[in-house]
């Protein structure tokens, strides 16, 4: 709530918090153990096993925050907790994605970041604000996909019941994808084709620059579509670059902000973690949409022959004309259109968590990948101002 209504008091509503010892938040049912003395904080999860971390049934309601830490915080268990989430009853869950993609934390790499629906304040724990109504219940399951035991899983879910709603409320959605490498000119999917009406939150999104074709080069050309309402080849919105998108301009750098920013950028090793919410600007659909953002680079004309010499240095001729795709370029005779750099088309790895609401708890989505594709390739180095608590300070 809001403004005024934050004192309005809503009859019939009442108060829940979901934890270890009490997962139904059944009234009175908190921190029985020890006597109440902290005896069940945390619990162990190992590698293949599930908890049910919330559940409700038979009633109406809304998710209001969710705040989880855990003492082992890499990219293979980031990646390979799988966090499911269910409204009214569904065996199809709405929200299917990684743990730490979930919480705006891309690529396995925790960092210090917050913003209007997420928050990472000392980088070593995952809350959201996104709220989340159900109908006739829901059900929050977490799953140890990873190859190591989380010894100590703390987690808060915060929630109401006996909310009322009108027909216009939707539920809340998520998705996963990633592409490692992406394909040549074909977009990579934020969201692939949904059918409903429903409104497209935002994504979190994680780069990693293919160095080895590309060198240094600049990545983030690409334009953001959204394809809404029965576009076909071309959308209804599109932006003008990938930095612009987020927010920023002129290249890109860590910083975060309400509705945008970018927590990580691993400057050495080219990876970059990046958000986008659009909460005071939302994206609507009446009956379809779909999302995507291309992988176009671009270089400056007076740099691009010191590239193309890094890029192509084995196709080289003459020292002046290379083969891109079979084709002889000249670089010391390339047009340029008002100053604007040469573009290019690129294969990275790209990878995306993103939020939507829809007007029905289950999507015709894809379920999630396996975990080996999630976390192929990620290794676990910090991101910027990231810290990695593999064994925090704990009191039995």
């Amino acid at each position: 709530m809001l403004g005024n209504e934050m004192f309005k008091f809503q009859e019939g509503v009442v108060s829940r918090w979901a934890s270890h010892e009490n997962p139904d938040g059944a009234k009175g049912a908190g921190g029985t153990a020890r006597n109440g003395r902290k005896g069940a904080p945390w619990f162990t999860l190992n590698t293949g096993e599930s908890r049910v971390l919330a559940h409700a049934e038979n009633t109406s309601g809304i998710i209001r925050r969710i705040w989880i830490t855990i003492n082992d915080q890499t990219p293979d268990t980031l990646r390979g907790l799988r966090l499911e989430m269910f409204w009214d009853n569904c065996d199809k869950p709405a929200v299917d994605v990684p743990f730490g993609d979930f919480f705006c934390v891309g690529l396995g790499k925790v960092a210090t970041f917050k913003n209007a629906l997420f928050s990472n304040p000392e980088g070593r724990s995952f809350s959201t604000y996104i709220p989340m109504p159900f109908k006739t219940g829901m059900k929050i399951v977490i799953t140890n996909e990873s190859s190591s035991p989380i010894k100590h899983f703390y987690y808060d879910i915060d929630y109401t019941l006996g909310d009322k709603f009108s027909e216009d409320t939707m539920y809340f959605h998520a998705f996963f994808n990633r592409e490692n490498l992406t394909h040549m000119k074909k977009d990579f999917e934020l969201l692939p084709y949904v059918e409903g009406k429903g409104r497209y939150l935002g994504t979190n999104m994680g780069v990693r620059c293919n160095t080895k074709l590309y060198s240094d080069t600049w990545w983030g050309e690409g334009e953001f579509k959204a394809y809404i309402d029965g576009d076909t080849d071309f959308p209804t919105i599109c932006g003008t670059g990938v930095e612009d998108y987020i927010g920023t301009a002129w290249g890109q750098d860590y910083y975060y902000d309400l509705y945008c920013g970018c927590p990580v950028y691993d400057k050495t090793n080219m990876e970059l973690c990046f958000y986008r919410f659009h909460v005071p600007d939302p994206i609507y659909f009446n009956s379809n949409f779909k999302a995507t953002i291309q992988q176009i680079g671009g270089v400056d004309r007076d740099d691009y022959f010191h590239h193309a010499q890094l890029l192509y240095k084995n196709q080289m001729a003459d020292n002046q004309v290379i083969s891109v795709d079979g084709e002889a370029v000249d670089f010391t005779n390339i047009p340029m259109l008002d100053g604007r750099p040469l573009l290019f088309e690129r294969e990275d790895d790209w990878s995306c968590c993103t939020y939507f609401y829809l007007d029905k708890p289950e999507s015709a989505l894809p379920g999630l990948m396996d975990a080996s594709e999630r976390t192929k390739d990620l290794v676990g180095r910090p991101g910027f101002m990231g810290k990695y608590p593999q064994e925090m300070p704990l009191f039995d």
